[in-house]
């Protein structure tokens, strides 16, 4: 019985993706005949050489993957690092400058936008990638996550290779950073899926086509071929797939970043 449910409701969520993959294959105009067909009369590839030729999908795609690598690399970096600090670190202010970025999860991002766009801009880095990846390069919550987890780091352990002689670099890169890969994973899917989804702060802060990311690209193709789903479809399919690779590549990992806290108790 469970057994059953389980497996429709999974039907459930998978249909829209496995229909968008379908539509992807049809000829114009044969998703909007009714009843929608479920599956391509004749199978074509004709939607996404229509994309990568002449709709600049190839374009949109690299900038995606380009900035959305970029942005993982260094908020990974810039995380472990503060994380690992006010776990282990003592210094002046520890405790109220945590306090004070614990509080900023409860300004809404949008709040920042205004303010953020005028840095930006004043600085220079308006319509261009930088834009895009400088406010992404450390979150509160990735910050938050490498802390709780570090706190369970045993003092000893840091001790011993102090007292052995290792700087604090070291301890990092070679005690520390072993024990929290299955955080860094986590971390690594959580950054690259936010960053190749984000759609509103590229939209403020690229105003030339040729930067746009993957989300952009599609939307302002969307206004472009309105009528034409089964090229929307083919776009969405290329879009989801990166992503959905990436999922189902570091799942064992990422769930057991996810479950750290409870197995630890």
């Amino acid at each position: 019985m469970i057994n059953g449910l389980l497996i429709g409701a999974a039907i459930v969520a998978l249909f829209p993706l496995l229909w968008m993959l379908s539509v992807s294959f049809m000829a114009p105009g044969e998703a909007s005949s009714l009843p929608p067909p479920l599956f391509p009369a004749h199978p074509t590839m004709d939607n996404y050489r229509e994309l990568f030729m002449h709709a600049g999908m190839g374009r949109y795609l690299l900038n995606s993957l380009a900035v959305s690598s970029v942005i993982t690399a260094l908020s990974l970096a810039f995380n472990l690092m503060a994380g690992y600090a006010f776990a282990k670190l003592r210094f002046a202010g520890r405790e109220r400058l945590f306090q004070a970025l614990i509080g900023a999860l409860v300004i809404p991002a949008q709040v920042a936008m205004l303010p953020l766009f005028l840095l930006l801009k004043y600085i220079g880095l308006v319509n261009s990638y930088a834009g895009v990846i400088v406010p992404g390069m450390a979150t509160v919550f990735g910050i938050f996550l490498v802390r709780q987890y570090a706190r369970g780091i045993p003092d000893e352990l840091l001790e011993a290779a102090r007292i052995d002689g290792a700087g604090e670099w070291r301890i990092f890169g070679q005690i520390v950073l072993p024990l929290l890969k299955p955080i860094m994973v986590t971390l690594a899917v959580f950054g690259f899926l936010a960053a190749w989804n984000d759609f509103m702060w590229p939209l403020i802060v690229l105003t030339g086509q040729e930067h746009y990311t993957l989300p952009i690209g599609l939307a302002s193709l969307a206004r472009e071929h309105a009528q034409d789903s089964e090229l929307m479809m083919a776009g969405s399919v290329i879009t989801v797939l990166p992503v959905l690779a990436l999922f189902l590549a570091m799942q064992r990992y990422y769930l057991e970043g996810l479950l750290l806290g409870s197995v630890k108790g």
